[in-house]
């Protein structure tokens, strides 16, 4: 070992005992062939310790104590005066842990990757696991008062909700049309629609207001339904909030306000996805509602909602109205002038 010929002729004095019950004595300690060698002050050999043996009791503490491994009672106290033997003796243990072979590497890496298997479990699975679990469980009179919290803080940023006494029995006429659970018209929403957990479905007020036909809103609405009989509005709410709001939803019955602040941002300012308009045709089937209406309500040309025009379910028949005409211009002053 180079390190070996650097410190051959380094000595030091030290306080060394052969077992607990003896004395300690005054020694020479030097480094010999991979040796530390022991000797009395007249030069006489007292032991040899294998540097790949030498072992120390208080690592980075002054006096620095060292013994034999496997005798722990043999020891040997170099004082703060012999830094550079110390320091020696250090270097020399390190020199030979790295020179020595580690079977143990294998065992540890299969212990890594065990561990690693578990923590991707608890990272990728256990959330998933949770979230599905607290889903499946909360029942819907909880849905309906997590969407009325969500609606109130909603309405703190799109105004409050319309609700001309008039205008809201004409709403509530349009929803038993539709089966929805409850409709709420905003005036100030930027998405044009959106679903809530509990089965409420928010409208912009332009939708009864700047159209000449309740087929429109009534659109809007069905499609909202159908988007949350997709992927459940709850699920979303705790997928933008994390692990933490499944766990808290499922141990104590309730979320954080800043969670469902969080929330109502997230809704009121993520781009909308509209849904591929041939998917929706069986929605309108199952409703008898006119696809065209709200076709080009989405886009005027008719280009990106053509399934929706031509293969309009009620094409070519008489479906009832959705509201009377007096039902109608009440529905469009909801939101007052």
């Amino acid at each position: 070992m180079t390190a070996l010929k650097k410190y051959a002729r380094l000595e030091a004095s030290g306080l060394w005992r052969a077992t607990p019950e003896d004395q300690r004595r005054e020694v020479i300690v030097s480094i010999g062939d991979a040796t530390l060698m022991i000797s009395d002050t007249r030069d006489r050999a007292l032991t040899h310790w294998s540097l790949a043996a030498v072992q120390r009791a208080n690592p980075g503490k002054r006096p620095a104590l060292y013994y034999p491994d496997g005798d722990p009672g043999e020891t040997l106290e170099l004082g703060n005066g012999e830094a550079q033997m110390i320091d020696a003796i250090e270097k020399l243990r390190r020199a030979v842990e790295r020179s020595r072979p580690h079977p143990g590497r294998l065992r540890w890496l299969g212990m890594a990757l065990s561990v690693g298997a578990v923590v991707a479990a608890g990272v990728f699975w256990v959330p998933q696991a949770l979230t599905d679990h607290t889903v499946a469980v909360v029942p819907q009179v909880k849905r309906a008062e997590i969407g009325d919290a969500l609606l109130r803080r909603i309405e703190r940023m799109t105004g409050p909700a319309c609700r001309d006494t008039a205008g809201q029995r004409a709403l509530s006429t349009l929803r038993a049309r539709l089966g929805a659970d409850r409709i709420v018209i905003l005036p100030g929403m930027r998405q044009t629609s959106l679903h809530l957990p509990g089965g409420q479905i928010l409208l912009n007020r332009a939708l009864v207001e700047d159209f000449e036909e309740p087929d429109v809103a009534a659109g809007f609405a069905m499609v909202e339904q159908s988007l949350a009989r997709a992927q459940d509005p709850l699920r979303d709410l705790l997928a933008v909030n994390g692990t933490w709001a499944s766990f808290q939803l499922l141990t104590t019955g309730e979320l954080d306000s800043e969670m469902l602040d969080s929330y109502a941002e997230h809704l009121l300012t993520r781009d909308s996805t509209l849904p591929d308009p041939e998917s929706l045709l069986p929605v309108f089937t199952a409703a008898q509602l006119r696809s065209t209406p709200y076709a080009y309500a989405r886009d005027i040309t008719g280009e990106a909602v053509l399934p929706l025009i031509e293969a309009d379910p009620m094409r070519g028949k008489a479906p009832k109205a959705l509201l009377s005409d007096a039902d109608w211009l009440r529905l469009q002053s909801i939101c007052g002038s």
